[in-house]
């Protein structure tokens, strides 16, 4: 296959990108990598934890090397901490190596001043996150979380219309809106006179939660490039468990954390067959993975590049028929309180429960 338009000669690792899958992003006709790098772990303990910056830098330069093209960040990722540190780990990577998207209307941790979808708070912040960037455009502006606009004709009527003017000045490339609730992206869509380009949709193609397959065909015939998110949960499809702030109900953490105990026990990671998991599912340009250290990154591309070992099969095989019942329930959806979702959840039985001992 030939190399992406992103392939720089002396800095890239040719054999790497050669193995590197690319997908085209809809009508964009950007040749994304099929992973891509999800700056979100990079905001820091009110994220996913600390982390030592020089080793997110490294992480950073060789997810571009190794063929990684794609980046997501945004204001929100630590309120500038996650565009800053990119800003230190780009400002020597020639600019036409990679592609990048950062977001517009979601801020501070103060809920009251959280989201802003103005017209005035969107031009601030797309020069604020080209100034910590330290670029001159990206590639894919969006707006963050449309779920949390106060109505969605602010989005409709102010947000994205301004982002078609940042896009006429050259300070981005293309639009995207992103969010949790699927049908809010397609309701988005389907009203928008402004052409939105992509759509970002996280924790809704995993191991507990299918609701983005239904939505592929509408998105797909609009040409819309579909990036997928959090393959993971969120951390809840890990041996670690979630972080404190995860929104889901308890009894889901509970049987998430279960998966991941007996994963624990069997030396096998839970979020190294839940990445598995979502790469495979067909439709979606790139998924997002959060990394913030040369270690994530390794273990990351591992799964990619060479799928699952022998052991792991055998553990997610166990998973699926021995140990986890998939039911269909009704929930309280995780990030809000008004919105009802589908959503399948792996209730995890131990074989004592089994076998009533």
């Amino acid at each position: 296959m030939a190399l992406p338009d992103t392939f720089v000669a002396g800095f890239h690792d040719e054999a790497a990108v050669r193995k590197m899958r690319y997908n085209v992003l809809g009508n964009t006709r950007l040749r994304v990598s099929h992973m891509a790098f999800g700056g979100g772990a990079l905001g820091g303990p009110n994220t996913y934890g600390e982390y030592d910056e020089a080793d997110a830098i490294s992480a950073v330069h060789q997810a571009l090397k190794q063929g990684i093209n794609y980046i997501d960040t945004a204001p929100w990722y630590g309120q500038g901490r996650s565009e800053e540190l990119l800003g230190k780990a780009l400002k020597d990577i020639p600019r036409n190596a990679y592609y990048i998207g950062t977001k517009v209307g979601r801020y501070e941790t103060d809920p009251t001043k959280m989201f802003d979808f103005s017209r005035e708070k969107t031009l601030w912040s797309v020069d604020h996150s080209l100034k910590l960037l330290g670029l001159d455009y990206v590639d894919i502006i969006q707006v963050h979380d449309i779920e949390f606009a106060p109505n969605l004709d602010i989005v409709l009527n102010e947000t994205l219309p301004v982002l078609q003017s940042v896009v006429k000045s050259g300070k981005a490339r293309y639009i995207g809106v992103t969010g949790y609730p699927v049908s809010v992206l397609k309701e988005a869509v389907e009203c928008s006179n402004i052409k939105i380009d992509t759509v970002l949709s996280y924790t809704r193609d995993t191991l507990i939660d299918d609701t983005l397959k239904k939505f592929l065909p509408f998105f797909q015939s609009k040409g819309l490039g579909i990036i997928n998110a959090a393959g993971v949960s969120m951390g809840l499809l890990s041996n670690a468990g979630p972080p404190s702030w995860h929104p889901a109900p308890e009894h889901v953490k509970e049987a998430c954390a279960a998966a991941g105990q007996y994963c624990k026990e069997r030396g096998v990671e839970l979020a190294q067959l839940a990445q598995h998991y979502t790469m495979a599912q067909p439709g979606i340009a790139t998924h997002l993975v959060g990394m913030n250290s040369q270690e994530v990154l390794r273990s990351n591309l591992d799964i990619l590049n060479n799928g699952l070992s022998a052991l792991q099969k055998q553990v997610l095989q166990e998973i699926n028929t021995q140990y986890v019942v998939i039911v269909i329930i009704q929930l309280i959806s995780w990030l809000f309180n008004d919105m009802v979702s589908d959503i399948k959840v792996f209730v995890v039985i131990n074989k004592r429960v089994n076998n009533h001992e």
